[in-house]
């Protein structure tokens, strides 16, 4: 209820402002929205890099980024989908630059909140929507629920036929929506290793042959696509492959680790290492832990985000699901609740073929704890621990 007073009371006031205070920039904009539980940044990268391609005068403003041109802007910590005044300041920055057109990826947060707020969408594309941000929705029903806000603002949605919500999403629409399927999707982007891509990629496609772009330019786009950072990232290859994912979530952590195993021989080792951000969903936190124990051979827990949590409790509450798991004799669990070691042990325990997944921080530049963010940066902690066992 709390929640509720606050959206209305707060947040829209706040969005109605400040979509008046810059004179509503997206009223001049063609906006195509991606939202989902996973893959909303990879579709949305896709979106973009495919209409960039094919000259396009298109902006991006995602989880990474803010792309305007040759201008690259930060969208803040831990932010996917910009709060209303800075949200709608980039709209103003794009339509001034006589953008035509947006690709904008939008949360389930930023719907229930109003931050897009009289925002007209061209598209709205959903991905997927499984189990997250439940300590904020509290079921999956008001979850899925804040999703279709998408939709309600889009001229033509775009579903996916392998999601259990399109179905639902379809029966309240007034309009027929594109669907996409990713079985169509034959070839990916080098830069995007893993089957679960073809969702991505077939969502972008969609999108893209509804602009009125043939699939050879599609295609043609697809394969000079330069791959996002942090997003299933080949960072090594030899003597053992090392690959940082932002996977934070259990859907993304089983379709991130199903496709490690896919990249790994079947006499070696994956390695999993991630943790769970505090003060956020804690269902998810055995159900992630089940995930490791069922799919990675050596599990690594530990600190991810955890505010005013323990990183520890955190670390027992995912190793509770790894516990209940059955699984082979020889997978083994380890917990190290400092970041930098847990890194550095799962590289001393990395053998030649075996495959390192360092998930949940990915292109993150801070940690959090307490109500600090401390300086962080994936890239750099996985050579510092390369550099470690070279010296052993």
């Amino acid at each position: 209820m709390w929640q509720l007073i606050k959206n209305y009371f707060y947040h829209l006031p706040e969005a109605v402002l400040a979509r008046y205070f810059f004179r509503s920039p997206a009223r001049r904009l063609k906006i195509i929205g991606v939202t989902g539980t996973s893959g909303k940044t990879t579709t949305a990268h896709l979106i973009y890099h495919v209409l960039l391609k094919n000259g396009f005068k298109v902006a991006l403003i995602s989880t990474i980024a803010a792309k305007i041109g040759d201008e690259e802007l930060d969208t803040g910590l831990h932010v996917t989908n910009p709060a209303p005044f800075p949200l709608q300041k980039l709209l103003k920055k794009v339509a001034q630059a006589n953008y035509e057109y947006v690709v904008l990826e939008v949360t389930s947060h930023g719907l229930d909140q109003f931050r897009v707020w009289g925002i007209k969408f061209a598209y709205g594309v959903i991905t997927n929507i499984t189990h997250e941000h439940l300590d904020y929705h509290r079921n999956m029903l008001r979850y899925r629920r804040a999703k279709f806000r998408l939709l309600k603002q889009s001229r033509i949605a775009v579903l996916n036929r392998h999601d259990a919500s399109s179905p639902v999403a379809q029966s309240r629409l007034k309009y027929p929506p594109l669907i996409f399927d990713q079985d169509t999707v034959k070839v990916l982007p080098k830069t995007l290793p893993g089957d679960f891509n073809k969702a991505n990629v077939a969502a972008a496609t969609a999108v893209a042959l509804d602009l009125k772009l043939t699939l050879d330019k599609i295609n043609g786009a697809l394969a000079s696509f330069p791959g996002i950072p942090g997003r299933m990232e080949i960072v090594l290859k030899k003597p053992f492959t090392i690959v940082v994912d932002f996977a934070h979530k259990p859907d993304a952590l089983e379709k991130a680790l199903v496709s490690l195993r896919a990249m790994t021989k079947p006499d070696k080792k994956v390695i999993a290492v991630f943790g769970s951000a505090g003060e956020r969903d804690s269902l998810k936190r055995p159900i992630m832990g089940s995930i490791a124990g069922r799919l990675a051979d050596i599990t690594v827990l530990t600190a991810e985000d955890p505010r005013s949590e323990s990183a520890e409790n955190i670390i027992a509450q995912i190793a509770a699901g790894w516990d209940k798991q059955e699984k082979p004799t020889t997978y083994r669990l380890y917990q190290e609740p400092d970041r930098q070691t847990a890194i550095n042990l799962a590289i001393k325990l990395a053998e030649t073929g075996d495959c390192v997944g360092f998930l949940g921080k990915s292109h993150e530049k801070s940690m959090c704890f307490g109500k600090i963010e401390y300086p962080w940066d994936e890239f750099k902690a996985v050579k510092k621990a390369l550099k470690l066992r070279s010296r052993q």
